[in-house]
């Protein structure tokens, strides 16, 4: 009876040490990186891996961009009109240069930029463009902290980790740092421009679900590599929705930026029309305009430009323009973000309706001095 009673105490203690030794060969975490750990959980017929992310890293990507990131105050006259925030993307000998958006700074009679130790310095706008909505300002290189890291948001993934560090709300809450996911790429999105309540321009821009407030407009949009990849410019405001904000993608925004430090203005062409969109049942009576029933959306040509490229092409009052280079242009904001790939000089063939019959002609572009 002892002996049998030794033998299975024998064989309960041969299992337990395997099975630790089992686990510590199949089962215990590698670790991959700060914030990656990998588990291997093994059957009979198959082996998988289970991975863990974390956002421990983060901390350091936030401090690679935070000292480059200014509060901005638009002061008109003597007082605060409105705050914003922006970014040292590059210094020379003599200046720091910072991003924003076109709107913190439009309007201002003073410019103060305002760096996370609370240095209140002084800057001087160089040039600005409302349909990019993005402006350049600078201040003297002696008082820059940090200059950001520029990315590339066209390598960035849905579901990549994003965060921002702006003032939203004000002085109160500069510095604040808020982070989520990148929701989406290459979303259209309407906005107006001058104050205007029409949907004058259409803007591809990347979504985040990373929390924007008034006064992060102009604040970067940061991957998880501390690295810029878009220009926070604006949210979705509806009681019903919650986490939609978006941010001019870092490409485009660089891709004028030598026109911008210059001061000098971005040249847009132009077709020669008054336009309507055909949805705006209200204007074109007022003109005089009737569409076929059968139309539902497009540009309505309210009146040519003597000397334009519209005038030398043909077209007409009361054509509906519903295509340039055969990309659709349903309203006058699309037809704008799509003119405005081209050049002056440059010559599109545009897609049109006269009566119920669908055209096409050849439009010189002419420079838009509007």
């Amino acid at each position: 009876m002892r002996t049998r009673i030794i033998n299975i105490l024998t064989m309960i203690i041969v299992f337990v040490i395997g099975g630790v030794f089992t686990y510590a060969i199949i089962g215990s975490p590698i670790t991959s990186g700060d914030a990656t750990s990998v588990f291997k959980s093994c059957s009979t017929t198959k082996c998988t891996n289970k991975v863990i992310i974390d956002d421990t890293g983060i901390s350091e990507a936030v401090d690679k961009i935070y000292d480059a990131v200014v509060m901005i105050q638009n002061y008109q006259g003597n007082s605060v009109a409105s705050t914003g925030t922006g970014f040292v993307y590059k210094v020379d000998d003599q200046y720091g240069y910072i991003m924003t958006n076109q709107h913190v700074v439009d309007s201002a009679t003073k410019i103060i930029a305002i760096d996370s130790q609370d240095q209140q310095i002084e800057a001087t706008l160089l040039g600005g463009d409302i349909y990019l909505d993005v402006a350049v300002i600078r201040i003297p290189v002696d008082k820059v902290l940090k200059v950001a890291e520029i990315g590339n948001s066209e390598n960035a993934k849905l579901g990549d980790t994003v965060f921002t560090v702006g003032s939203p709300l004000g002085y109160e809450y500069r510095g604040t740092v808020t982070g989520g996911r990148l929701s989406g790429k290459d979303r259209m999105v309407s906005v107006s421009v001058s104050g205007s309540n029409s949907n004058d321009w259409m803007m591809k821009v990347l979504q985040t679900d990373a929390a924007i407030n008034p006064g992060n407009s102009g604040g970067p949009l940061v991957n998880s590599n501390g690295e810029v990849i878009g220009i926070n410019s604006m949210k979705l405001i509806q009681t019903e929705v919650e986490g939609m904000g978006f941010a001019i993608p870092i490409e485009y925004a660089m891709s004028h930026i030598s026109t911008l430090e210059a001061g000098t203005a971005i040249v847009r062409p132009m077709l020669g029309i008054t336009l309507v969109d055909a949805t705006d049942t209200r204007t074109l009576y007022q003109n005089q305009i009737l569409l076929d029933q059968s139309i539902k959306e497009g540009v309505v040509v309210v009146d040519v430009v003597s000397n334009s490229g519209a005038a030398t092409s043909g077209l007409k009052k009361g054509d509906v323009i519903t295509k340039i280079n055969n990309e659709n242009v349903p309203t006058g904001a699309y037809l704008r973000y799509e003119l405005y790939k081209y050049n002056v000089g440059d010559t599109i063939e545009v897609t049109y309706i006269r009566g119920t019959k669908e055209h096409t002609t050849k439009v010189k572009l002419t420079e838009n001095n509007s």
